[in-house]
């Protein structure tokens, strides 16, 4: 399958600022279930560096008086079905990396006990992590606009609403509990044309089986990754792997806007 993406973030200030400094982690890189034909994000001049986990990262400063900030991100991605599987992707660090908690993902009880609640289902791994993926779309609903960009694991469980941020970040956490290594993943997610309403950026974890690899658990469409999703980003949680994180130097409100659009081309 052939994906087409236009990905536009734009931040608007209420009064103008003197600075603002980007990280970006727009760019997918090809592997066995993804070859990138195309991609580019904004005039191409950026300095470009590799993350710490392996992500093609550009930074971005304005040191200019301005009211806006914009980045676009577009290209194409051939796709295929690995029904979840990763192969060949570049992997810098260790798989053990990958069991550290963060402030977003620290457990509370209520996660230990769905760890417990999961580790009593089998004592297969992989039906472990099937089992998980379900029961956190059934603990947490996907309601948008519940929770913020900061809400933890453990708050989204207590509210019992969210959306893939906070599925994906509550299935890495249980995972971690149950001594399984598992990462935050962003990209993109193309729904179909069968109507569904849902969002083209998305979220999704991985959770790494000694026998298969690094495998995707998209807990919020009950699924594993097929040819319909696009790899960008990866993390211990939902900031390491953010799209677009910056800072900026000004006073008063501002705005965010984001904007993206996936089509296939069978």
């Amino acid at each position: 399958m052939k994906l087409r993406i236009r990905h536009e973030t734009a931040h608007d200030y209420a009064a103008p600022s003197a600075s603002t400094v980007q990280l970006i982690r727009l760019t997918p890189r090809s592997h066995a279930g993804q070859r990138v034909r195309f991609w580019r994000i904004g005039d191409g001049g950026w300095p470009s560096f590799e993350d710490g986990f392996g992500n093609w990262t550009q930074f971005r400063a304005v040191q200019r008086p301005h009211g806006r900030v914009r980045v676009v991100a577009e290209g194409e991605v051939e796709t295929i079905d690995t029904q979840g599987v990763l192969r060949d992707t570049r992997e810098t660090l260790p798989v053990g990396a990958y069991l550290r908690s963060t402030e977003r993902t620290e457990p509370d009880d209520p996660i230990r006990a769905l760890a417990d609640e999961i580790a009593s289902h089998s004592a297969v791994e992989l039906d472990r992590l099937h089992a998980l993926m379900q029961t956190v779309r059934d603990r947490v609903d996907w309601v948008a606009g519940a929770t913020e960009s900061t809400t933890t694991a453990a708050q989204a469980l207590a509210h019992g609403r969210g959306v893939c941020q906070d599925h994906a970040q509550l299935f890495c956490s249980t995972a971690r509990l149950l001594g399984i290594p598992a990462r935050y993943i962003s990209g993109y997610f193309w729904p179909g044309e069968d109507g569904r309403d849902e969002p083209a950026s998305h979220a999704w974890a991985e959770a790494f089986v000694p026998e298969l690899g690094w495998v995707g658990f998209d807990a919020a469409n009950r699924q594993c990754p097929t040819d319909r999703y696009v790899r960008v980003a990866i993390g211990l949680d939902s900031f390491s792997a953010a799209p677009v994180h910056g800072v900026r130097l000004g006073v008063g409100s501002d705005s965010l806007l984001v904007t993206v659009r996936v089509d296939s081309e069978q």
